[in-house]
């Protein structure tokens, strides 16, 4: 079967065309400013890039453009638009409603509307997606592939919030978690890895990126996760602040004569390592001043790699044990110091780095040492293929 995974954002829309059979990319891409002037990026069949300036008023318009490049005939990477057998889509929330992936029709979009409010700036664009497909593509399964879904196995005593019940009842509001589908294509990679019955086994998933999450799992099942009823808990990111003291927000409002959206766009895009550092959110520009001395740099190093051993240790008790700790993600995937400042907090568990493969490890890679007590590994996420997994189960 040959997958289309669209990831669509709100002005963004992520693409790869996947043979199923072998799970080779076929195609990738990206449309970017859709809403005017945007940009189409793409590969051709001879593997070279394309990238075009154009207009891009609305979702539909941007598929559109991304299977004219597909099927285009002189470079395009497949001849006939009936060779895609089904579409994958991320959907960024399925509140409750959703526990598992799910094909598409007239009631899940309603639903998935419904779930709007709990993510406003994805699920509408995600849904644009859907509806652009359905409309571009009539009668090619489409099946919606949940941020939030890995998540919905968490026990009440780890997704409720200290309020008033009444707003869990009436909202909602709980912790959901997000980056879902990493956290279950990594857990379920270290699985086949440890080789033991998943029910036997205590993972913990450091997904390190510019957006950051790490999840406790279970048996196969995640127990606890660091992001909430949105992106903005856990530890600090790129921009965001992570989890903070709520009565800062009134403070900082007092102090400054803010507004609440205007506290939500500092706590979104100005927080984080660029809030503290000043300089950055990206974290190899944090590793070179911390590197160098720099002591705002060294700060926002520190206080990452600080917060994000304190969940780990936290989850370790949460499970009561772990067999092994999984890195993935820009950051887990690829920054070796990040990833032994996190474990140097765990001496006391047995961890050892075997420092040779983590230094020099961008790949997957056993990076602890053959004594130690828990496994540490490096797992290259693949969030595309993850989905494209799950719509070949729907859709065979």
């Amino acid at each position: 079967m040959k997958i289309l995974v669209i990831n669509a954002g709100s002005t963004t829309l992520k693409y790869q065309l996947i043979d199923s059979e072998n799970e080779s990319v076929i195609a990738k891409g990206l449309c970017e400013r859709i809403g005017g002037t945007g940009q189409i990026s793409y590969n051709k069949r001879d593997n070279t890039k394309g990238s075009e300036t154009v207009e891009l008023p609305d979702h539909g318009v941007a598929l559109k453009l991304v299977i004219e490049r597909m099927t285009d005939p002189n470079f395009g990477v497949i001849s006939d638009l009936k060779e895609i057998d089904a579409v994958g889509h991320r959907v960024v929330h399925g509140g409750e409603r959703f526990s598992s992936s799910v094909v598409v029709n007239d009631e899940v979009l309603a639903d998935i509307e419904k779930c709007s409010d709990l993510a406003p700036l994805h699920n509408p664009a995600n849904i644009l997606g859907i509806k652009a497909c359905m409309s571009l593509m009539p009668g090619v399964p489409n099946v919606a592939v949940f941020d939030t879904a890995f998540h919905q196995t968490m026990p009440e005593k780890a997704y409720m919030y200290g309020l008033p019940y009444e707003y869990y009842e009436k909202y909602k509001v709980r912790r959901y978690g997000f980056h879902g589908t990493s956290h279950s294509f990594v857990s379920k990679r270290v699985i086949e890895l440890l080789g033991k019955p998943a029910e036997d086994t205590k993972v913990i998933v450091c997904h390190l990126g510019g957006g950051a999450s790490i999840s406790a799992v279970c048996g196969g099942k995640s127990v606890d996760t660091s992001m909430g009823m949105t992106p903005l808990e856990g530890i600090l990111m790129g921009t965001r602040s992570g989890s903070i003291d709520p009565a800062i927000i009134e403070y900082i409002a007092n102090k400054e004569g803010k507004n609440i959206n205007e506290i939500m766009t500092i706590l979104n895009k100005k927080s984080g390592l660029l809030g503290i550092s000043g300089t950055s959110s990206d974290f190899r520009d944090i590793d070179d001043g911390y590197l160098k001395g720099d002591p705002r740099a060294t700060i926002a190093f520190k206080a990452f790699c600080y917060q994000a051993a304190k969940i780990v240790g936290g989850y370790i008790a949460a499970m009561n044990g772990v067999d092994a700790i999984a890195f993935t993600a820009g950051i887990g995937e690829h920054d070796a110091l990040a990833r032994e400042e996190v474990l140097s907090y765990f001496g006391y568990l047995g961890i050892k780095v075997n420092k040779e493969v983590n230094d020099k490890c961008h790949d997957e890679a056993l990076i602890s040492t053959e004594d130690s007590k828990v496994k540490v590994y490096a797992v290259p996420t693949n969030e595309e293929l993850a989905i494209a997994r799950e719509t070949v189960m729907l859709c065979k």
